[in-house]
């Protein structure tokens, strides 16, 4: 086995145009050399949210950038680093496409292997690079564009416990916030809001709390709360800044209980299958950030004996040391792409597990 081991990474599946080296030695901590996340706030601000065409136009002009900022950054020439990892899916197809072709040439002009990454893994394998956490975990991944719970067995074996059957909480708190003319990216906007707002004043629904399992459903508790603004507008003509401090609240806490008990039943789940003495629960992706959210999840682990780890934010969100680190899981194993890789707009982790309901004709997103 390769003692040390030096990957280039690059990530471009939404809206942040990232490279990283990440560079690890047997039995020592990950080493981030340089990260480096170009974000396209600016470019999709007037429009509400992402606009594929224009992320991946952004991508393709940014990637040779990025990569020369993260070499710079590492002190380090392309010809030193042992393999280019890239997300190659789940995401939006232009800018996975973009990266594929970018590490595509990349790799072909320096004669070092491609690895492909899914982007999913990414954020499943981070809290092995932070934290040097053993496999089996429990995995929440909650994000903009994503929410699953995942025994992460190994770097390449993964068991999907449940998910959402439609918007990602991250999605809700983004569609939530511009309902309330809040702005976006909507998660700390939501959160901002509600620290003045009573929780208790609308009555919103837990979904899905009565059916057994670890799936999730936000859609419902978005249209529950859109509702509840029309219903303040039509009576007083308008929302008045504690209104929308209450809506936010109360919508933030209804995702809060749901996820908390939600990962009660995963946590559950886990144990049965694992029997882990030492277990551990993830989580990963923006909406980990969210304070209410979190101590609900450590209250949860300290009443459980599982332990809370949360990688650093810079490393939840979407970045490429994630991914340059399942790079460095992959070249150990010498699981090495072709020049024949393709962009996936989707792409399971769990391959046996069956389609979620809200995933399309096309198969499941992730």
């Amino acid at each position: 086995m390769t003692e040390t081991v030096t990957i280039l990474g690059l990530e471009s599946s939404c809206d942040d145009t990232a490279a990283a080296v990440v560079r690890h030695s047997i039995k020592e901590p990950a080493k981030v050399l340089s990260s480096v996340v170009f974000d396209q706030n600016a470019l999709h601000a007037d429009f509400g949210g992402v606009v594929p065409e224009i992320a991946a136009r952004a991508h393709a002009e940014r990637l040779d950038i990025c990569v020369e900022a993260a070499l710079k950054g590492a002190g380090l020439k392309l010809d030193d680093v042992d393999a280019i990892a890239v997300t190659s899916g789940p995401g939006l197809i232009g800018g996975v496409l973009s990266g594929v072709m970018c590490a595509k040439g990349l790799a072909a002009g320096a004669g070092k292997p491609l690895i492909s990454v899914n982007h999913l893994a990414g954020h499943a394998l981070t809290p092995r690079m932070t934290d040097d956490t053993t496999f089996p975990y429990l995995m929440l991944l909650v994000s903009g564009g994503h929410c699953q719970f995942l025994i992460v067995h190994a770097a390449d074996r993964f068991t999907r416990l449940g998910g959402t059957i439609d918007d990602a909480p991250g999605e809700a708190f983004d569609k939530t916030a511009k309902l309330l003319g809040l702005g976006n990216p909507g998660g700390p906007l939501v959160e901002k809001e509600a620290v003045i707002g009573d929780a208790k004043r609308f009555k919103l629904p837990r979904p899905l709390l009565d059916r057994a399992g670890c799936d999730m459903s936000f859609s419902g508790l978005k249209t529950a709360l859109r509702r509840a603004r029309d219903l303040i507008i039509d009576e007083k003509g308008g929302l008045t800044v504690q209104d929308r401090a209450d809506l936010c609240a109360g919508f933030q806490t209804a995702v809060s209980d749901t996820l908390v008990e939600k990962t009660r039943r995963a946590c559950l789940a886990f144990m049965d299958e694992t029997g882990t003495p030492t277990p551990v629960l993830a989580v990963a992706g923006g909406v980990a950030a969210n304070t209410e959210i979190r101590t609900g999840l450590q209250g949860l682990c300290a009443s459980t004996g599982f332990t809370f780890l949360a990688p650093p934010l810079k490393y939840c969100t979407d970045n490429a040391a994630m991914i340059a680190w399942v790079g460095v899981e992959k070249y150990r194993t010498r699981d090495f792409s072709t020049m024949a890789l393709a962009a996936r707009p989707r792409w399971p982790l769990d391959q046996d597990a069956k389609p979620m309901l809200g995933s399309g004709k096309k198969g499941a997103k992730a």
